[in-house]
């Protein structure tokens, strides 16, 4: 019997294409929408705005704790496109929509929580609370709201960014480093930004380039010390990344020529992925995340956000904990108000 052949991760990659195909929209999107479950019931105790791993999470305390809950969500996680998530204890390697579908199974058993499938387009404050109008023209209210709305990221005008996006061209480390550690790995950024991730990525690998995409703007002092460790910068304009199925192959340049790779860092610009929090008058950070205290109550009353929208750390792991400590704060609130009545 001989011994089968090892396949590395990227060879893997290759001959799957990550079956885009499946992953690109289905498999997120159909699982939620397979468990869509519609009420008649439009008031509620609290109205969840985001159904992903922070909002089901949030959910689940709520659920556990008899309050009437209703979660929004419009199917489309900002992770669809990636294979696989890492750096999340028991789940280390699973598909973000799997991972998503099961937890959506088990809050769903409790009685109270409820889901929609839609867009929520608007909010406005009533005397007795808040209400949610989505994009099918339904309107919910409720005493108490939580935004689990997450980020969305615009992508770099580089024709092949979008499509490697989430797979070889990464974000966080913490989350993917691991699976390309040792390759040769670009980084694409600039200022301050690409120093910082010049010096946090080669932990996970020493054969490392800076790509500036233009004129640098490190400081001298900067660029000394990236150059130090060995670290090329490259401030040719770049046009597009040559991939296939979304694994990176090539940097192409502006002049034609071209750079081998394997992976990519780059943090590109996001906004809020729903701007009713701000409709509503909850400030946002100088990073343009929703302002929280510790407790994740925004700076309007009654109204709690959790997940990606509210910090830089954008991982699975860290969306799960800001949503289960905000239902239980959540909760809390609710309780207290009671029992002062």
């Amino acid at each position: 019997m001989t011994e089968a052949k090892k396949i590395s991760r990227r060879e893997l990659i290759k001959q799957g294409g990550l079956a885009l195909s499946v992953l690109a929209l289905p498999l997120p999107l159909t699982s939620f929408l397979n468990f869509n479950e519609m009420t008649d019931n439009k008031n509620f105790d609290v109205i969840i705005v985001g159904g992903s791993y922070a909002g089901l999470s949030a959910a689940m305390s709520l659920g556990r704790a008899l309050r009437n809950v209703l979660i929004i969500d419009s199917g489309l996680p900002c992770n669809r496109q990636t294979p696989h998530s890492h750096n999340f204890i028991t789940q280390d390697g699973e598909k973000p929509g799997v991972i998503a579908e099961k937890a959506k199974r088990e809050v769903l058993k409790y009685d109270t929580v409820k889901f929609v499938t839609d867009l929520a387009v608007n909010g406005t404050k009533t005397d007795k609370g808040f209400e949610i109008s989505t994009q099918s023209g339904k309107v919910f209210s409720a005493k108490k709201l939580v935004f689990a709305t997450g980020l969305k990221d615009t992508m770099l005008k580089i024709d092949g960014f979008s499509e490697c996006w989430g797979i070889t061209v990464i974000h966080c480390p913490y989350c993917h480093g691991y699976e390309v550690k040792n390759q040769k790995t670009g980084i694409l950024a600039n200022g301050y930004g690409a120093f910082h991730l010049a010096r946090l990525i080669r932990n996970w690998t020493k054969d490392l380039t800076l790509f500036t995409n233009g004129k640098s703007e490190l400081t001298q002092e900067q660029t000394d010390e990236i150059k130090r460790h060995n670290i090329s910068i490259v401030e040719k304009e770049i046009t597009s990344l040559k991939h296939k199925n979304g694994v990176v192959e090539e940097i192409i340049f502006s002049d034609n020529s071209s750079f081998e790779l394997e992976a990519i860092y780059s943090r590109p610009p996001f906004e809020q992925h729903c701007k009713i929090p701000e409709l509503l008058g909850c400030e946002l950070t100088e990073l343009g995340l929703i302002k929280v205290d510790g407790f994740q109550q925004t700076t309007v009353d009654n109204i709690f956000a959790c997940g990606d929208s509210t910090n830089p750390v954008r991982a699975v792991s860290y969306a799960v904990s800001t949503g289960n400590n905000t239902g239980v704060f959540l909760n809390n609130a609710m309780t207290e108000e009671d029992f002062s009545k």
